[in-house]
């Protein structure tokens, strides 16, 4: 019988939140020094910070769909037995 490994750090939903992740960061960051000349353009609303906080909030999703939910691989037995 195969074993089973956990897929870990090379899960695709650990590698898509690390990049949303990223660009969630980059975004809040621009909100919260964004002049308020910029704001008023956007009808009052700050888009870079909303749409910072959201990424990282899908970021914290998927890291705990993913910890929570992890990929289980089997792992086949080479020739020998091993």
């Amino acid at each position: 019988m195969a074993e089973k490994k956990k897929a870990g750090a090379f899960d695709i939903r650990v590698m898509i939140a690390l990049l949303i992740g990223i660009y969630g960061l980059v975004l809040t960051i621009l909100g919260i020094v964004e002049k308020q000349t910029e704001i008023d353009k956007a009808a009052g609303i700050n888009i870079n910070l909303w749409g910072g906080i959201g990424m990282l909030v899908f970021t914290a999703l998927f890291v705990l769909w993913a910890r929570l939910r992890p990929i289980v691989v089997p792992v086949e037995e080479d020739a020998t037995g091993e």
